[in-house]
C-alpha cells in the first residue's frame, strides 16, 4: 500500500493524473490536495470521487502547517507536485502570487517531506512537475534537452525555474529523493478557458473575437494531456532519482496555423462552412517578453523509459473539441462570475 499525495489534483493536468492513478492503482491511497482557486474544480473528478482509494483535502500549499498535517495524517510516502499558478498573462499582471505559490509553496512541500521522512528516504519520492518555459526561447532551429541552460523570460517561467532549483538543492544538500519533468504545452479536456485552445473553442462557439498575439508566428510543441499523465506515471515508477525528463508531444505548430486548424474542426462540428470563423481572428499587441519558439527533445524519456505520445495533434484536437462541445455545462460553470471580469480585463 502506498500513500501518494498529488497537489493541484483538481486542476487541468492534475485531475487527469489523479484519475489515472486512482483507476490504475487500486492498492494506492491517492490524496488530492488542492486549494480550489479559479482553475481548480472538483467537477473534473466527479467520476471518481466515491472511489475507496481517493481522498480530497482542501488546503493551500503555502500553509506549511496544513502541509505538515497532511503528510502526518495520511502517512505520505510519495508526492507528485502539480499545484502551480501557470498562466503567463496572469503572471505579468501579478508576479507576487506566482512567487508565493510556485516558489514558497514548493519549498513548503520540500521541507515537509524532508521533515516527515526524517532521513529515511527509502521507497520515498518527491516528483516535481515543471515546464519547458524555464529554458527560455528557441530560434527556428534546435530543441530543448534536459541539459539546456535555464533562461526564463516571464514571471511565470522565472517562478517555475526557481522552484526547480529548490527541488534540485534538496536532492544535493539533503539527499531528498526527487525527480523532475519539464513538459510542453498541454491541451485536452477540463482545461480552464484562459488557455488558448479552450478559450478559442468557446469563442468560436459564441462568435467572439479570437485574440492572436502579434502575427501569430510563435511556435509551440503541443502535448495531449492524457499522454502527459501517462508519462508522469512512467516517470514516477521508473525514473532515476535526481534526474530530469523532458515530456514533449513532437507536435510543433505556429500559433496561427494551429488556430486555423482549430477553427476548421469547430466549424465542422457546429455545421458551419469550414473556415467560416476565420473572420473572428483579431490580431492584438504582442505579449511582453513573448518567447518565439518552444520545442522539446523527449528522446531521453523514450529511450530510457519507453514513453512516447499516443496521439498526433490532428487526432487529439478532434477529441478535445468534441469534449468541449459535449460538456457545455462544464464550460458555462467555469466561465461565470470572476472569469467574465478577468476576460474583459485581459482580452477586451
Amino acid at each position: 500500500m502506498r500513500n501518494i499525495l498529488i497537489t493541484g489534483g483538481a486542476g487541468f493536468i492534475g485531475s487527469h493524473v489523479v484519475r489515472l492513478f486512482v483507476n490504475n492503482y487500486p492498492d494506492y491511497n491517492i490524496i488530492n490536495l488542492d486549494l480550489l482557486t479559479y482553475a481548480g474544480n472538483l467537477e473534473n473528478l466527479k467520476d471518481i470521487d466515491d472511489k475507496p482509494n481517493y481522498t480530497f483535502v482542501k488546503a493551500d500549499i503555502c500553509d506549511y502547517d496544513a502541509v505538515v498535517d497532511t503528510f502526518s495524517r495520511y502517512k505520505i510516502d510519495g508526492i507528485i507536485h502539480l499545484a502551480a499558478e501557470s498562466h503567463v498573462d496572469r503572471s505579468i499582471k501579478d508576479p507576487f502570487s506566482f512567487a508565493r505559490t510556485n516558489v514558497m509553496g514548493t519549498l513548503n512541500l520540500l521541507q515537509a517531506a524532508k521533515s516527515y521522512w526524517e532521513g529515511n528516504f527509502e521507497n520515498k519520492l518527491f516528483y516535481h512537475v515543471s515546464t519547458d518555459e524555464v529554458y527560455g526561447s528557441l530560434g527556428n532551429e534546435g530543441f530543448f534537452s534536459e541539459t539546456t541552460a535555464y533562461d526564463p523570460h516571464s514571471p511565470y517561467s522565472a517562478s517555475k525555474a526557481s522552484s526547480d532549483h529548490f527541488v534540485r538543492a534538496f536532492y544535493d544538500t539533503y539527499g531528498l529523493p526527487i525527480v523532475i519533468s519539464n513538459c510542453s504545452n498541454n491541451y485536452g479536456s477540463y482545461q480552464f478557458p484562459e488557455k488558448l485552445i479552450p478559450l478559442f473553442i468557446n469563442n468560436i462557439c459564441n462568435n467572439k473575437p479570437l485574440p492572436v498575439y502579434g502575427k501569430g508566428q510563435n511556435v509551440r510543441d503541443w502535448l495531449y494531456v492524457e499522454d502527459h499523465a501517462k508519462a508522469i506515471d512512467v516517470i514516477f515508477h521508473k525514473g532515476k532519482l535526481g534526474d530530469t525528463y523532458n515530456i514533449g508531444g513532437f507536435n510543433e505548430w505556429k500559433n496561427i496555423d494551429l488556430i486555423k486548424t482549430l477553427i476548421k474542426v469547430v466549424d465542422r462540428f457546429l455545421g458551419r462552412e469550414e473556415g467560416a470563423s476565420e473572420k473572428l481572428i483579431t490580431y492584438v499587441k504582442d505579449r511582453a517578453g513573448h518567447d518565439f519558439r518552444y520545442a522539446i527533445d523527449a528522446s531521453k524519456l523514450k529511450n530510457e523509459l519507453g514513453w512516447e505520445p499516443s496521439l498526433q495533434f490532428e487526432e487529439g484536437i478532434e477529441k478535445t473539441v468534441k469534449w468541449y462541445l459535449e460538456n457545455k455545462d462544464w464550460v458555462k460553470n467555469v466561465t461565470s462570475g470572476e472569469y467574465q471580469k478577468y476576460y474583459k480585463e485581459m482580452y477586451e
